[in-house]
């Protein structure tokens, strides 16, 4: 038995290798964050089933501290208040807006969790892509920026600096969520399993043989440019996706760089392996946005992360930055 998972089908995923001895796969799955939560187990580890239904509940209830969507959740609280006053929140979440805060220096800003007003003011949060006037984006950048999150570690509380500043873990909510369920796995002794999150990010625990099969192509390329394995790790991917305008025959995406405001270009898939899928998701964001000097940067001062990027020229040029331990990929020619 087979599958394919993708994200905006920049990867696809398959689950077809037995060498390793199981004869079908089992499927475990429900939807949590809008999307696809799965866990996957091969027929040797079936008695693992109830450990894989104990991990969805864990999604669950990261959706619920992390959605935007919930006037209940923790995060819209957040945003309505951390302006006025600091917000004391609880230590999961405090810990992720630290780990937030710690990729955004780490990637010169290219990953924000504050970009929300640059995607307002561009119409890509309803679907409703426009060219915004200059004064426009530049009245969303003074809102958008680490820089406006205050965090007191000794307090756990945030503030804001301003009014009009909003948080958002599109980019790591997800992979974040898999590390959460990926840690419920483990202390129920799960030794073998593949967890995916809105075919966009998965995470590894051990695999058969060379590890979990995974092809790695552009939704927009014109092929596949290799085959990745991997075993205890994660692989977070973004793309270019199916939101976009077009102005006096220039694209714009629906991708912003919080940096200048403006859509990202240039780059046509990103794909980062590292430990755990939090991180993976959000250096996959920063370096679409960023594209290859900032992976190449990155890559060389933090050992244990690998990145492929593709980028959007005519011979679809693929790089390959860093290593991880736990992945092979063999390109293809």
């Amino acid at each position: 038995m087979s599958g394919t998972l993708t994200r905006r089908n920049f990867l696809s995923f398959d689950f077809g290798d037995r060498r390793g001895g199981a004869d079908h796969w089992i499927r475990i799955h429900r939807i949590a964050m809008a999307c696809r939560f799965e866990v996957m187990l091969s027929s040797d580890d079936a008695a693992d089933v109830s450990a894989a239904r104990a991990a969805l509940d864990e999604a669950d209830e990261i959706e619920a501290i992390l959605t935007v969507f919930r006037e209940t959740s923790d995060v819209v609280d957040l945003n309505n208040r951390a302006a006025a006053e600091p917000v004391r929140v609880a230590p999961a979440l405090f810990a992720l807006l630290e780990r937030s805060a710690e990729l955004h220096a780490r990637t010169e800003g290219a990953f924000d969790i504050t970009s929300t007003p640059l995607s307002r003011c561009w119409g890509f949060l309803k679907r409703e892509g426009r060219l915004p006037p200059d004064d426009a984006i530049e009245h969303a950048r003074t809102l958008v920026g680490m820089r406006h999150v205050h965090l007191d570690s000794a307090q756990r509380t945030v503030r804001f600096d301003h009014g009009g500043v909003e948080l958002n873990f599109g980019a790591i909510g997800k992979g974040y969520a898999l590390d959460r369920m990926g840690e419920v796995l483990r202390a129920r002794g799960t030794r073998r399993a593949l967890l995916s999150a809105g075919r966009s990010s998965v995470l590894a625990l051990g695999g058969h043989g060379r590890g979990w099969p995974i092809d790695v192509r552009p939704r927009l390329a014109s092929r596949k440019v290799g085959r990745l394995w991997i075993r205890s790790g994660a692989v977070g991917t973004s793309g270019a996706g199916e939101q976009f305008i077009e102005v006096e025959g220039r694209r714009y995406g629906h991708v912003i760089d919080p940096r200048t405001g403006r859509p990202a270009f240039g780059v046509l898939g990103a794909s980062v392996i590292a430990p755990d899928a939090a991180s993976a998701d959000a250096l996959s964001t920063a370096f679409l946005i960023a594209g290859p000097d900032l992976a190449t940067r990155y890559c060389a001062a933090h050992p244990g992360t690998m990145a492929v990027l593709v980028m959007d020229d005519p011979v679809e040029t693929t790089s390959v930055f860093g290593r991880y331990n736990g992945a092979t990929l063999e390109m293809l020619t």
